[in-house]
């Protein structure tokens, strides 16, 4: 019979930091996942992310339930939605979209946004002529309070490299193609500065309300690597 091969607690660990680095994870999260299959066992990285929480609960490193409330603050408390609604504000007021380009820190108070003091943010206007796009060369600095987490791209090397060499060509692999004539601005974000890009107004919005129109704003447009379509209602779609 053969001898049941033992896992070291330093091997066991050593895959920790990789699942921690790439992952969002919830103690009761991955629980109710491993049950929406009747009797199956997880496996792969969610297997992996609940022995981590396991061994880290037991050696009373992490509390699950602290754990759960970090997860569900950057689900709920930030994200683009926050981010959406100071877009669709500086659509429908000139006024407050002036402020914003030139102090969005200041611009923002009225937005009890969470966290968005910690650093000093700047709003960037696309146009016709101008389109502009985000990137952290160093690592992955993002607007988080505005755009919540950093996509996985955000922050692959790939693009935080080539983003700023070949920008037309970056945003092309998204499916957006600029015109030639259309200038391209990278801004890159360090600890103490965040972009943020306001998208074009689509077309055929016109009498749509605030609420509306943040509907219609995507994380990706906010990042700069898309542009909005044109609105179609739904009977002409």
């Amino acid at each position: 019979m053969a001898k049941e091969k033992k896992i070291s607690r330093r091997g066991f660990l050593a895959t920790g930091p990789a699942v921690a680095a790439g992952s969002a994870i919830s103690a009761r999260g991955i629980t109710q996942e491993a049950e929406l299959v009747h009797g199956t066992p997880p496996s792969g990285i969610p297997l992996r992310v609940q022995s981590m929480i396991s061994v880290l609960t037991k050696k009373e490193l992490i509390d699950p339930k602290a754990l759960d409330k970090v997860i569900e603050f950057f689900e709920t408390k930030v994200g683009p939605h926050h981010g959406a609604r100071v877009v669709a504000q500086a659509w429908v007021d000139p006024v407050f979209k002036e402020n914003l380009l030139k102090d969005a820190n200041s611009a923002l108070e009225d937005f009890e946004l969470p966290g968005v003091g910690s650093a000093h943010l700047v709003a960037v206007a696309n146009s016709a002529k101008v389109h502009n796009v985000l990137v952290c060369t160093l690592c992955s600095c993002y607007p988080w309070s505005l755009l919540g987490l950093p996509p996985t791209w955000y922050k692959d090397s790939a693009y935080r490299s080539r983003v700023v060499i070949d920008p037309r060509g970056v945003v092309e692999e998204f499916g957006l193609t600029l015109e030639e004539d259309v200038e391209v601005r990278v801004w890159d974000s360090t600890a103490e500065l965040r972009y943020i890009v306001i998208p074009e107004r689509p077309q055929g919005t016109e009498g749509m309300s605030a609420e509306e129109l943040a509907a219609l704003v995507t994380r990706d447009s906010m990042v700069g690597v898309e542009k909005l379509k044109p609105f179609k209602p739904e009977a002409e779609a």
